[in-house]
């Protein structure tokens, strides 16, 4: 059974044991049917601090699983080994969700994981089978990050085994990502805004950024907005999500507002054709 990455050095020193125990119990348990492991999120994007980040990590596996109890039951026990504190999480969180193969390779504005784990020291703890209990846009992100930038842990490229999500379907992703971190709930509002320059960085781009680089690039772009970036920048390289400082509230809801109407401009550039 396998415990070596693909590349070592493709993750950062603090998580690269974790990882491996992370693609060691999840070959244990898949098997032959497992096709990949790939990190994602800020991994992915050059951008993890530890301390304050997540560690995301899509897995891809191929036909009925077997499960070491009874038929069925391995995404279950894959939950249940890699639950903090069975396995000790390093970062914030583990976020790892697993696909099926055909549904992976298709583009899709769907859910449609068979598995979405959320566990760590700061993450409550969540393990869902059923994709309709979820919004549909981080995963949507998720893949679209996966598909230019996610870094293979175990198996195949992702490249090779995720689709690029319609762009249709990423800029319903991202309005639906800017309305909840409007909302606010559960969310620290330095993330709030750093997410919404990544959102407004792809509208422009096409590709993802990682959110310190994001943030730099409007920054230097939109004079109005800078002094809340620079907060938000500050807040975001403290140690940890603890020491996070707060920012204006109205100041945070006018550019979370702004980057809502660069997301429908991109909607309405995309229809005009």
């Amino acid at each position: 059974m396998t415990r070596t990455l693909v590349d070592p050095n493709s993750v950062p020193d603090e998580l690269r044991p974790y990882l491996q125990e992370v693609v060691h119990r999840t070959h244990a348990l898949c098997g032959s049917h497992l096709v990949s492991v790939i990190a994602v999120g800020s991994v992915a994007l050059g951008d993890y601090r530890h301390g304050r980040s997540d560690v995301d990590v899509t897995v891809v596996v191929d036909g009925a699983l077997p499960g070491r109890a009874r038929p069925g039951r391995a995404l279950p026990e894959l939950a249940a080994a890699l639950a903090h504190p069975a396995l000790p999480c390093p970062a914030t969180g583990l976020e790892l969700v697993v696909y099926d193969r055909d549904f992976a390779a298709r583009p899709s504005g769907e859910a449609g994981y068979l598995l979405d784990l959320n566990t760590g020291p700061l993450l409550p703890e969540r393990a869902s089978l059923d994709p309709s209990e979820s919004p549909a846009f981080w995963y949507v992100i998720d893949r679209s990050v996966a598909r230019q930038a996610g870094r293979v842990l175990y198996g195949r490229p992702a490249r090779e085994v995720i689709a690029e999500p319609a762009r249709a379907d990423v800029l319903r992703a991202l309005r639906a990502s800017v309305r909840e971190h409007s909302a606010g709930e559960g969310h620290l509002a330095d993330n709030r805004v750093l997410n919404g320059c990544r959102s407004v960085q792809f509208c422009r781009t096409g590709h993802w950024q990682a959110k310190r680089r994001a943030a730099e690039s409007v920054a230097a772009a939109e004079e109005r907005f800078r002094p809340l970036l620079q907060a938000a920048l500050h807040s975001y390289e403290r140690p940890s999500r603890t020491a996070a400082t707060a920012l204006p509230a109205n100041d945070v809801q006018a550019f979370l507002a702004w980057v809502a109407e660069r997301v429908d401009e991109s909607v309405d550039a995309d229809r005009r054709g």
